[in-house]
């Protein structure tokens, strides 16, 4: 790792240095035995982060958690503990922070999704509580997207959908303008590389036409700034591919009309000079009404400063070009974001800023009160905080961004509970206008309040943002609890009714519910039927559930009077020879009989008969996982039983989760070895949601369920073995 030596040396001190080859050497270590997709060594990848992280300018210890950020997820017994009393527990706490989940609970696995949540929503919490993590997660999935070619294509896609939804708006939430740019692109490049490839080529052409037009304004710009006798830094810069995709597919325009495809960055050292050439430009050549920008005094809600005009250019076409102004200090804003603070001394000591850029944040993290899952909450924080916006003002002229097609209704909440709850009118630039007005870009938005208003069932309806409806459902859920019982109850029997149910066949059965109750974390019924009065549920959710239990039941209950009824006719029926297979089978002794791989009985299984289209009998357990579905046709039914001199050989597969170490298979194949059992079939796999859990299937021949009994009972002793159930072939 010479070159994150060379690049730290600069800025690190001699302790800091020490510190620094520890860490190196521990991440060696610790990712020894790995590889990246590309067959290089795992430790380029963290070592690709730290050096990111240097270029940014980030201090020792954020650089140190980049370059470790993987070893608690990837490290075996390395623990947040083990870490901090390396490392301190600044550093320790960041590494966490960025470390995802695999699993909850003690051997409780669980769906992808559900672990994305929870990796998001602990990433989240940790943001809160250490801005630093996010500018490592961001440079982590970054060089992650950049080396993405080496994967497979289910994995880029999957990957470049997370990126686009999640970790790109993410950046563009905390000012990271360039990297959000090229995050977008990289995932425009594997979720749509047909467009990407006809849009890469579509833009060359107007790329050389345009840079001759910036250079000769750029030339001239030089010139009169030069004159007026102030410094400055220019250069262009081309628009993202993604962000001109959007333009065209979305707002059905075309490249034509897209002016900033390649725009002039003014770089001048203070504000004042920004105005000045601002001054100047516009002396130079005719702005383009309706398209100047001024957001030095009107910063965006990501603290993103600069001034933007579109001009038309005199070179006998008129093709307009956009100019940006900034200071320094701005343009590093602009391309950092929030990792700016750190590349300037004061920022380091301005916590009030800081606070300011979390505060968004902050809100979306009390949308986790009012969401019944963490997909939920993902999900809510998403639609509400990653959407394309519209920046609306207060009247005090404070920047209030709100989803795209958001009302008065989601502006009166995002100042306060108090302020939506007591919503009257709503007035946008002066003028009255409906609750269900869709606000615009710059729209001046005062609410009229009164202590006797309150919310309707209705802004359910009007409401776009999850927090105004989740603030809302809160209100009625406390005001009016009585009434939105009854209602709930009619709204669910009502529902039930146009299904052919009536809500007096569940109530007796509280069992019915159990599921529900626990799903939306509820105590009792009327918690139920309040839910859905205020709106907190749909009577959908409830009645799916509800027909669904009832469903079971009644299958579960003509199953269990199948069996029964075959066991009273056996008694009454003569005994059938045995037909070869060491199972004796009621009725045609000639048929074939064959065992079911759903269930593979064994000699001590209870079993049963069914009898299939041109392929015999098939013999399954009485517990059999499709049981149900052959009692559906009972006349196919037949009586089976283990015949005394049953056949002294039947497959098994059994399932064994551990640790994943070495000398594991070997000791696994050993415990069969010394029980004289010969192994048929062996796959060995690593678990994709925790990479240090495998998962061995083993198939052999023994006798009948208890001998395998025991082959299970020996196989859960060897070291670091988990789990071991037995499974269908």
């Amino acid at each position: 790792m010479d070159k994150l030596r060379e690049i730290c040396s600069k800025t690190f001190t001699p302790e800091e240095m020490q510190t620094l080859d520890r860490a190196i050497e521990f991440t060696k270590q610790v990712h020894a035995h790995q590889t990246r997709h590309s067959g290089e060594p795992y430790y380029t990848h963290p070592e690709n982060v730290a050096i990111m992280l240097a270029n940014m300018g980030m201090d020792s210890h954020t650089i140190l958690a980049g370059l470790m950020h993987d070893v608690i997820e990837d490290g075996k017994d390395i623990t947040y503990e083990k870490l901090a009393s390396m490392f301190g527990q600044d550093i320790a706490g960041m590494v966490d922070g960025v470390t995802k989940l695999t699993k909850t609970g003690k051997n409780e696995m669980i769906s992808r999704e559900d672990i994305q949540a929870e990796s998001f929503r602990k990433m989240f919490l940790a943001i809160a509580n250490d801005i630093r993590v996010v500018i490592i997660k961001l440079n982590d999935r970054l060089h992650n997207m950049r080396t993405l070619q080496y994967c497979s294509e289910e994995k880029q896609i999957r990957k470049a959908r997370e990126t686009l939804d999640i970790y790109a708006p993410l950046a563009h939430r905390f000012g990271m303008g360039a990297m959000k740019c090229e995050l977008e692109d990289l995932c425009m490049k594997y979720l749509w590389p047909e467009e990407y490839k006809k849009l890469e080529q579509a833009m060359i052409p107007y790329q050389e036409e345009r840079m001759h037009t910036l250079n000769k304004a750029m030339e001239e710009i030089e010139k009169a700034l030069k004159e007026a006798g102030i410094e400055a830094t220019l250069s262009g810069r081309p628009k993202h591919f993604y962000s001109i995709y959007k333009k065209t597919v979305r707002q059905q325009k075309t490249i034509d009309e897209i002016y900033d495809l390649i725009a002039i960055r003014v770089i001048v050292n203070t504000v004042n000079d920004c105005y000045a050439t601002l001054g100047i430009i516009h002396s130079l050549w005719k702005p383009m009404p309706g398209r100047f920008k001024d957001y030095i005094a009107m910063p965006k809600t990501n603290m993103y400063r600069s001034l933007h005009t579109t001009l038309f250019s005199n070179d006998g076409m008129g093709m307009p070009f956009e100019v940006q102004i900034r200071t320094p200090e701005m343009h590093k804003a602009a391309e950092y974001g929030i990792a700016a603070h750190w590349m300037y001394k004061e920022g380091r000591n301005s916590p009030d800023d800081l606070d300011s850029k979390l505060a968004w944040l902050r809100e979306a993290l009390s949308l986790e009160a009012d969401s019944n899952t963490t997909r939920e909450f993902i999900e809510n924080i998403r639609k509400d905080f990653f959407g394309d916006y519209v920046y609306v003002l207060t009247p005090q002229g404070k920047i209030i961004d709100l989803v795209t097609g958001s009302t008065p209704i989601d502006f009166a909440y995002r100042i306060h509970s108090n302020v939506g709850n007591h919503v009257q009118h709503a007035k946008v630039n002066g003028a009255l206008v409906r609750l269900d007005y869709k606000l615009k870009n710059n729209d001046v938005v005062e609410i009229i309040t009164s202590p006797n208003a309150t919310p309707s069932y209705d802004w359910l309806k009007i409401a776009k943002t999850q927090q105004a409806k989740a603030k809302i459902r809160t209100w009625f859920k406390k005001a009016n609890r009585e009434e939105n019982i009854q209602r709930g109850k009619d709204m669910l029997s009502e529902a039930l009714k146009r299904q052919g149910a009536q809500l007096g066949d569940f109530t007796g059965k509280k069992e019915y519910f159990e599921d529900i109750l626990k799903k939306f974390n509820m105590s009792d019924l009327d918690d139920v039927y309040a839910s859905i009065g205020y709106g907190g549920i749909t009577t959908g959710q409830v009645t799916n559930k509800l027909l669904e239990q009832a469903k079971k039941e009644a299958k579960a209950a003509a199953a269990a009077e199948r069996l029964e009824r075959l066991e009273e006719e056996q008694q009454s029926r003569p005994e059938n020879r045995n037909n070869g297979k060491g199972v004796i089978v009621e009725g045609d002794t000639g048929m074939v009989v064959r065992f079911a791989r759903c269930c593979t009985p064994l000699p001590g299984d209870d079993i049963i008969g069914y009898v299939t289209r041109g392929r015999g009998v098939s013999i399954h357990r009485r517990d059999c996982p499709n049981i149900e579905d052959l009692l559906m046709d009972p006349e196919r039914v037949v009586k089976a039983e283990w015949a005394n001199n049953a056949k002294s050989s039947y497959t098994a597969t059994i399932q064994v989760v551990a640790d994943e170490r070495t000398g594991l298979l070997m000791d696994v194949s050993q415990v069969l070895a010394g029980m004289n059992i010969s192994i048929t079939a062996m796959t060995a796999k690593v678990d994709k949601a925790n990479q240090n859990i495998i998962q061995i299937q083993l198939s052999f021949d023994v006798s009948s369920t208890e001998q395998l009994n025991n082959i299970i009972k020996s196989m859960r002793k060897v070291r670091s073995v988990k789990e071991v159930y037995r499974v269908n072939q």
